[in-house]
Order: structure tokens, then sequence, then C-alpha cells
């Protein structure tokens, strides 16, 4: 009998040492991202680690710039595996590739993956402005009104690099350049062009281009004005926030956090608790710029005093005004002709629910 009751009190603490029954291990979620400022709460979080461990979300390293934990107080609810996407229009194709899951990337990057037919959804918003038009150096031009008299009057078109043929930038530099009354083509052929945009294909290529001629001007993110200007390769011309008409690109909106479709049927919890991340850390890196910017500098190797430069606005939460930026890149884009589907001809208040999912977050103000 005793021995009976030896190996029932064994069994029993076998069962107690077990883990429960049906217990899943927490699922794996491919992030990307691209090495600019505008990414920076990503950056930021896993940096800062478990000093934001009172924010109740943060993350855990497993390897460093690789992997980590997404922690909800004590417990993983994911492991998130980061990936360097060149451009929001790579990380657009990798989501229709299903090799994503989680992303930052400019919105109307996210409009054209959805535009094809991508099923992927806008979560959060991530920051607004830190867009600039950068000159050569040596340039003589001074400021907008020179850039369009000169595009004007050269007998050949002014030649602009951007990184990504949807990024926020370029779409926003077009629109204005349309607005001017410009002739604006990609075609190197075009003879009537009076500015000519060349697509860079990535970031780092931008600085190369300038310095070498390549290009009159690139437009781009945050940091490579920033950047252009500390290592002395280029000048801002006009920040893109101040583009005529004045005021009208104020707050305009740029990178969002975006899922896919799966990720978040999949995986609501991990997901919700991963734009919660996004959402406290954008409101820590508006309140700490040059802080979070040095950071971000570190992490993606560009000079700290770039970083410190940082102006950028983080958004906790959808608001009117981002929702009026967002509404005007549609109308931009529809008017030069770049949606060919399920945008194709749409306000933003008619497609919101096939764009936006924003379950997520409180009510936009």
């Amino acid at each position: 009998m005793r021995k009976v009751l030896s190996l029932l009190l064994l069994a029993v603490l076998g069962l107690a040492a077990a883990p429960a029954a049906g217990a899943a291990d927490p699922p794996v979620l491919k992030v990307g991202y691209v090495f600019t400022t505008h990414h920076t709460p990503l950056i930021v979080a896993a940096s800062k680690g478990e000093a934001f461990k009172d924010q109740g979300v943060y993350l855990r390293e497993v390897a460093p710039k690789e992997r980590y934990e997404l922690m909800n107080g004590n417990e993983p609810v994911a492991i998130l595996d980061l990936v360097v996407s060149k451009s929001g229009s790579e990380t657009a194709t990798l989501f229709a590739q299903k090799h994503m899951d989680l992303a930052l990337a400019s919105v109307t990057a996210i409009m054209a993956g959805v535009d094809k037919g991508t099923p992927i959804k806008v979560l959060c918003p991530m920051q607004t402005e830190g867009m600039a038009l950068v000159v050569g150096k040596d340039s003589p031009l001074t400021g907008w009104e020179a850039f369009v008299a000169k595009a004007q009057a050269a007998k050949e078109p002014l030649k602009v690099g951007y990184h990504s043929p949807t990024s926020a930038p370029k779409i926003v530099l077009e629109g204005a350049l349309r607005q001017a009354g410009l002739r604006v083509s990609e075609d190197p052929n075009d003879a009537k062009a009076q500015v000519l945009l060349a697509d860079l294909k990535a970031t780092p290529n931008m600085l190369p281009a300038l310095a070498s001629h390549q290009v009159e001007a690139v437009v781009g993110p945050s940091p490579f004005p920033e950047v252009a200007v500390v290592r002395g390769v280029g000048k801002i011309l006009v920040d893109l926030r101040d583009l005529p008409p004045a005021g009208h690109w104020h707050d305009f909106p740029c990178c969002v956090t975006a899922a896919s479709e799966d990720a978040i049927a999949q995986h609501p919890e991990a997901v919700g608790k991963f734009v919660e991340l996004i959402s406290k850390t954008n409101t820590w890196c508006t309140a700490h710029q040059a802080e979070g910017g040095e950071i971000t500098a570190n992490w993606i190797g560009i000079p700290p005093e770039a970083g410190r430069a940082s102006t950028l606005v983080f958004l906790p939460r959808f608001n009117q005004s981002w929702l009026r930026g967002t509404a005007e890149y549609m109308e931009i884009l529809n008017r030069m002709g770049n949606f060919k589907g399920r945008l194709q001809g749409k306000s933003l208040a008619e497609v919101k629910e096939i764009l936006i999912d924003d379950r997520f977050l409180p009510p936009a103000q």
C-alpha cells in the first residue's frame, strides 16, 4: 500500500510540473522596417528593452537587432523576427508574397499594395513630416521658387531622385510640382518633361547619386536630408511641410504600422500588443526627440548629430489631421493615375474599411 501511495504522489507531482494542457508556444512573426528615423519607435523599443517594462508591453532581446520576445508583463505573446527592407515598396511586395506579418512603411506604399489586392491593413499611424528636397552642397538654388524657376527655364529636365515609387516624399513632391504647373515625367525620353523623377531603388543610394551629380536633387525621408548636411554632401532646399500652398502640407502623414490580414485573424492578441507597443513608444519618442534620434542613428549607422536633429512627431493614435492627410494622398494618387485596382477612383471614406483596421486603438480624435 505504501508503494502504491508513493507512485500516486509521484504521478500527481509530475502532472503539477507539466505544462498546462493545450498551452501553445507564442507565434513567430516577421516584422519589417526600413533604416530611417521614421521607424525610430521600433528601434527604440528594441534598444530600450526591459527599461520599458513599466509600459506593460515591451521587448526582450533574444538576438541583437534580429529576434525579440514581445512581452505583456512577464508573459511572451510573440517572437518577433526583424526584417530590414529597402523601401515601403519592397515591404508591400513581401506582404504580397506572404513573407511579412507586421511592418512599418509609408501609408502610400501600403495603399499601393491594397490597390493591387494585397490583403494588408493599416493598424496605427507612426509619424508626420520628416521629408525634404535636398540639392548638392554647391547648388546655387536657394529655395522652392528658385527650383521651380530653373525647371521652367531649363532646356533639359531637372533630374530628381527618389528611393521608392510609392514613398510619401515622392508623392508629396510630385503633387507640389504638378500644382506649380510643371510637366513631370519618369520617362527619360519624354522631351516635354521639365522635371524627370528617377527611381534610385533604395535610401542608401540617394546621397551617392547626389554627390556624383547623377541627379540635381533627391527627395526623401529623415534622416537622409540631415545626413546630407552633416556629411557636407548637400543642403536642404525645402522641407516638404513648407511647400506651397502655405500650410497645406503641415502635419502630413508618412509611415504607419501595418499587418497582413492573416496575422490579424490568426494572432489578434499578439498583433494588438504590437500596436500597443508602437503606440506607447510613439508617445515616448515625441517626448524624447533627441534621445530617440540618437538611438536610431547608432542602430542604422549614421552620424549621431543627424539623429539628434530629428523633429519628427510620432502619433499614438489616429487623429482627424492624419485622416485628412491620408484622404489627400488618395486624391493625389488618383489624379496622377497611380491606382488601377481596388482604390481606383475612390475616396478614403469609400475604402476606409479596406485600408484601415483601427480596432486596436482608441477612436480618432
